[in-house]
């Protein structure tokens, strides 16, 4: 359904030649028990609603009908009636009685993330998500996919519709065991987002400066997506999400390997750190850094667009001294660009300074090492 809206948008602005719209008109039953309880007492309410909308409705149009004027009817004169009142009081109170229980037994439910088997720690960021398993040492962040993010941007002259799951796929997605409690902690780093996958029947704000949990225990195996449901800035359209839920043994394998990946992207870090590279090795690695992260905006060819993001070709920052080109990237600028401090390590964030005063003709020779990247950026 997601996906649907994005390409009706996509199709007001002449990027693909036919949309095709989804007329869904009730929730959808999802993956966990949770969900289901969810959808049950949607469907549960809802009928009493009709049903009381039925019955109100069908006497107000019979006396109406049958009480007007123009039959001659004479209206009565009688003020009050102890029984009557007693009846339209307290049958309300059971229907709400009624609707009460249930709703709060769901309430609670959904609230008790006690006797959990794992936790992961989800923070957003503008504009991506970072996932660590607390149990585990797991940790990594989570973007648009290439495919998609190289489509999105302007001028690609991509179609959409080429694209699988266009705006719905990620680079990194949060792997989860089936048939496991998974507790979910959420929080931010930056400005309020918000985490939804609509499968888990449910979606949970990250604040920054708080924390709040949720749960879920998924049934199936397979890919869930979901978006950020809270507008965040520039490229809160930009930041999906993909739980991909695994067998317990799938999941174990996939945790040893990525148990091992981490070991050692943490030792290569520390030595890639203290590493001397040359501009060509410099330039390499910060195109690639480029084009994940700033090509959206100060376009793939570094020219910008005017009035809203500017160039990075001749751009004064570039050509200027190096130590306050680092500062913007680091820190950011504005409420427009965040700072990559906590999304790039050492090495990204000297390869992409580094590319940016190089490439798009602004040839200034200099290139800025690791180890000249402060720590505290």
């Amino acid at each position: 359904m997601e996906r649907t809206k994005l390409l009706l948008g996509a199709a007001a602005l002449g990027l693909v030649g036919n949309a095709h719209a989804e007329y869904a008109l009730n929730l959808t039953r999802g993956v966990t028990q949770l969900s289901r309880d969810i959808y049950d007492l949607h469907m549960y309410i809802l009928w009493v609603c009709v049903a009381i909308g039925v019955i109100v409705y069908g006497l107000l149009t019979y006396s109406v009908l049958h009480h007007r004027k123009s039959k001659g009817v004479v209206p009565a004169t009688f003020h009050e009636n102890t029984k009557l009142e007693v009846v339209w009081t307290v049958i309300p109170f059971l229907i709400l009685l009624a609707m009460a229980v249930p709703a709060t037994k769901v309430m609670i439910e959904a609230y008790d993330t006690s006797a959990s088997d794992m936790t992961v720690k989800v923070t957003g960021y503008q504009w991506k998500w970072r996932y660590t398993y607390l149990d585990d040492g797991i940790d990594f962040f989570s973007t648009l996919d290439a495919k998609s993010n190289e489509a999105r941007q302007l001028g690609s002259k991509i179609n959409p519709e080429t694209v699988e799951h266009y705006l719905l796929n990620v680079d990194h997605p949060l792997v989860v065991p089936v048939n496991k409690k998974i507790r979910f902690v959420f929080t931010a780093a930056d400005v309020i987002h918000s985490w939804w996958v609509p499968a888990l029947g449910w979606k949970k704000d990250t604040i920054p400066g708080f924390v709040t949990e949720a749960w879920a225990r998924i049934d199936e195996p397979g890919v869930y997506r979901g978006q950020c449901a809270e507008l965040c800035g520039r490229d809160h359209g930009f930041m999906p999400i993909v739980v991909e839920a695994k067998s317990e043994a799938d999941y174990q394998a996939w945790l040893a390997t990525q148990k091992a990946q981490t070991t050692a992207k943490a030792d290569e870090a520390v030595t890639a750190a203290s590493k001397s590279f040359t501009l060509p090795e410099l330039m390499a690695k910060g195109e690639a850094v480029y084009n994940a992260n700033c090509a959206a905006c100060h376009q793939a060819n570094g020219e910008g667009i005017p009035g809203n993001f500017p160039a990075i070709k001749g751009s004064p920052v570039a050509l200027g001294p190096i130590d306050e080109h680092l500062s913007i990237v680091a820190k950011g600028k504005g409420a427009m660009m965040p700072g990559f401090s906590k999304t790039l390590d050492k090495v990204d964030i000297a390869a992409v300074v580094t590319y940016q005063r190089n490439g798009f003709g602004n040839d200034k020779g200099d290139l800025l090492q690791p180890s000249q990247v402060p720590s505290e950026n």
